[in-house]
């Protein structure tokens, strides 16, 4: 594993005794709109378990959720798409991906 910022995100490759490897990436995400107050943290953090994707979320004082993901990459695309529409009550106006740096090999999905 390294980084090398002209070659894009930092990602983990994981062997699975001979099968296709499978690579582990870490997201940043910041969501804007009307997600606070409409269940995004806890919706989110369950939406995370089902595509097997760990990291955190939490709440930011500018009225945005902030969060870091980590799993494969079609999980975290997963979630990402999830994430743009949000649980019924919330209104999503933003959703901004960026790399979240190396693997760090979160245990689980914890809401901050």
């Amino acid at each position: 594993m390294s980084r090398c910022p002209s070659r894009g995100p930092v990602t983990a490759h994981l062997s699975n005794s001979g099968a296709d490897d499978v690579v582990v990436v870490r997201r940043r995400v910041i969501v804007s709109g009307r997600v606070q107050g409409v269940f995004y943290r806890d919706t989110c953090r369950n939406q995370a378990a089902v595509l097997g994707v760990t990291g955190w979320i939490a709440n930011r004082s500018d009225g945005s959720v902030e969060a870091e993901l980590e799993g494969e990459e079609s999980a975290i695309g997963a979630l990402v798409m999830w994430m743009r529409e949000g649980p019924p009550r919330a209104v999503v106006t933003n959703v901004d991906v960026t790399d979240g740096g190396p693997p760090r090999g979160d245990a689980r999905f914890a809401v901050r």
